[in-house]
């Protein structure tokens, strides 16, 4: 393939792909009406989830197994099989969309395929045990997920609807047409300007204007300018960015090219995470795929401008979420904060101006530019525009990867997308904003999830984790797991961090161990508002938020921990015991695996715990056949 030298070349090699995936607008959702990826001869497409979690349960091989079996039965030049990226409902996977039937396959295996071939491809009969089951009502359901339905996609638009590895399906569903309008129809100030109106504010966590970000860097004065695109992605449970860069590489490729053309980069970097080795062979590929078109390097798209992307790896630190401790990465140092004034737009890499962006962030600039800024800033709230992407995890029916208007409440996620609670069992709280966030309790399930409403009550957006807990989670626990990452993480540069985290932890860890008094109480409240004053950057500043949310919410928690040396949830094993019920047959199952041989009783008789010597390891609660061991 030549390189494209303009607008007018683009077009016409979008028009090309263009009617070879057909799709419509349906009030702003994307529909797929037809799919006949690059060859119009096929007449099914089976769309294989190919992102990291659907490759984890072998959907590479499900692929395999597809085209051998197509090939035996004469089918490999009608049927064509496509590796997409994450489709989002992970709790699911694999999972396969036969197109044009539109039908949805949930927990697909390498064993089912025969049998999809025969049934559902040739006989037109769709396999009824593979559908997705509606928890609620018991409802199998084809197509018309109410999953997908209460969804709007704009960052993830592509993902699990294009091949990421061919830069033809990106270009078909007008990839690179932002860049190139860029390019030839507009001056830099033109695109601060659509950016600033449309009132989009940094996916990372900070919420930081992006527009007002790129007009600052570019009235910094320098021979050079950088573009970053921050891909290190940290907060336990969270797998937004991995997504997008998997399904959907270009989108941000291409944003970082618009970026560069606005603030006069001519260089980029991508510093993203080695854990994430999928997204970085997607990424290679896609750089290679651009340069090779003339999209990315010199002269693009017949024009002066010139820029190209490059890739650093992370190894893992959380600090390095920080735009100056990733910064230091990039340029070889320790992965340190500094403190802020100068910003990196003024001072940033190698010392000249940067823009550094998320991930998610970059994916929602191609959209703005082709479909306007009244477009994009009538979704959402009034200081929060768009839509934000949420990896739900934990006590969820749903997990998997949601993108919503901003302004959606927490209970149309958890309930509505997310199919509610495992087991129906009570919801006690949510976690937004990963290890940085606070635990919303059960009476703010209809707050709108925005910056300010999240703010409002001691949590915050943060790149997008949602984890829900349900009855059987201890709040006071749940805080000191997030203390534990937060200390590791640390990188010790400033005291209050360094060493008030590991204080708190260990106030924590004595209040879980049943040693608290409401003194040390006093002493966690006092310490963490302290620490959150005090830190350098906003790793130790948002530290303390799980501890002053759950003492805001769950006070009566800790006071039982203290006072009554209880754990209602029965988490903290020093404050349970276990107990042997009239259920007992006097199997001795329980007797024969306890480690500390503490349980006594002889063959077909009740046996009983001598919980002074109990370590509570709750092996005997492990190995009962009869539910005769409870704690409590």
């Amino acid at each position: 393939m030549s390189k494209i030298a303009s607008l007018n070349e683009l077009s016409k090699l979008k028009n090309k792909f263009g009617p070879l995936i057909q799709i419509r607008q349906e009030n702003e959702k994307t529909i797929i009406t037809n799919t006949d990826v690059i060859d119009n001869s096929f007449k099914i497409h089976v769309l294989a989830c190919g992102g990291t979690g659907c490759q984890s349960s072998e959907s590479e091989l499900i692929v395999r197994v597809f085209q051998r079996e197509l090939e035996k039965r004469g089918l490999a030049n009608q049927v064509k099989v496509i590796t997409t990226g994450c489709f989002g409902f992970c709790e699911q996977g694999p999972i396969l969309k036969i197109h044009p039937d539109n039908v949805f396959y949930i927990q697909v295996s390498s064993k089912d395929v025969e049998e999809i071939i025969d049934e559902h491809l040739i006989k037109g009969q769709v396999v009824e045990r593979l559908l997705y089951v509606e928890p609620i009502h018991q409802e199998k359901l084809k197509t018309d997920l109410p999953f997908y339905n209460r969804q709007l996609r704009i960052a993830l638009r592509n993902c699990g609807l294009i091949a990421p590895e061919d830069i033809r399906e990106y270009i078909a569903l007008d990839g690179y047409q932002a860049l190139g309008q860029v390019l030839t129809e507009h001056k830099p100030e033109d695109i601060i300007d659509t950016i600033k109106k449309s009132g989009l504010r940094g996916r990372g966590g900070g919420g930081f204007p992006t527009g007002v970000k790129w007009e600052l860097t570019r009235k910094s004065a320098a021979d050079q300018k950088f573009i970053v695109c921050n891909a290190d992605e940290g907060d336990p449970g969270a797998f937004m960015d991995r997504s997008i860069l998997e399904g959907d590489p270009h989108s941000v490729l291409e944003a970082m090219a618009i970026a560069g053309y606005v603030i006069g980069a001519s260089k980029g970097y991508v510093y993203i995470r080695a854990e994430y080795p999928l997204a970085i062979k997607r990424l290679q590929i896609a750089i290679k795929e651009a340069r090779e078109y003339g999209l990315l390097g010199g002269s693009i798209l017949g024009s002066e401008f010139s820029f190209d992307v490059e890739l650093k790896y992370g190894a893992g630190a959380f600090v390095c979420g920080e735009e100056t401790a990733l910064i230091h990465s990039i340029e070889g140092k320790r992965g340190e904060p500094t403190v802020k004034p100068p910003f990196p737009a003024e001072n940033g890499l190698w010392g000249k101006p940067t823009s550094v962006n998320n991930v998610e962030t970059f994916a929602n600039i191609p959209p703005i530019i082709l479909k306007g800024a009244d477009w994009f800033a009538n979704i959402g709230t009034e200081k929060s525009k768009g839509t934000k992407v949420f990896a739900l995890a934990g006590k969820v029916n749903n997990v998997g990867l949601v993108e919503v208007p901003m302004g959606t409440t927490l209970r149309e996620i958890i309930f509505d997308i997310g199919g509610g609670t495992k087991e129906n069992k009570r919801f006690k709280s949510a976690q937004t904003g990963g290890p940085s966030g606070g635990c919303i309790p059960a009476h703010y399930l209809d707050i709108p999830i925005d910056y300010e409403s999240l703010a409002s009550i001691g949590s915050m957006m943060g790149s997008g984790g949602l984890i829900v807990m349900d009855e059987d989670d201890c709040m006071v626990n749940v805080a000191k797991f997030f203390l534990e990452f937060t200390v590791d993480e640390s990188c010790g540069r400033c005291t209050a961090c360094r060493v008030g985290t590991k204080r708190l932890h260990e106030i924590l860890t004595k209040i879980t161990e049943g040693k608290g008094t409401l003194e040390d109480l006093d002493k966690l409240e006092r310490l963490a508002l302290i620490i959150k004053d005090t830190s350098l950057c906003g790793l130790g500043q948002s530290a303390p938020n799980p501890i002053l949310s759950t003492l805001e919410y769950f006070r009566d928690e800790y006071l039982a921990h203290i006072l009554d040396k209880k754990c209602s949830a029965k988490v903290c094993s020093n404050l349970v015991e276990y107990d042997i019920t009239d259920l007992c047959c006097g199997c001795t199952l329980c007797a024969r695996n306890c480690p500390q041989n503490c349980i006594s009783g002889s063959p077909r008789n009740k046996h009983v715990i001598d919980n002074n010597r109990c370590i509570k390891c709750g092996v005997c609660l492990d190995n009962c056949r009869f539910d005769a061991v409870i704690r409590k």
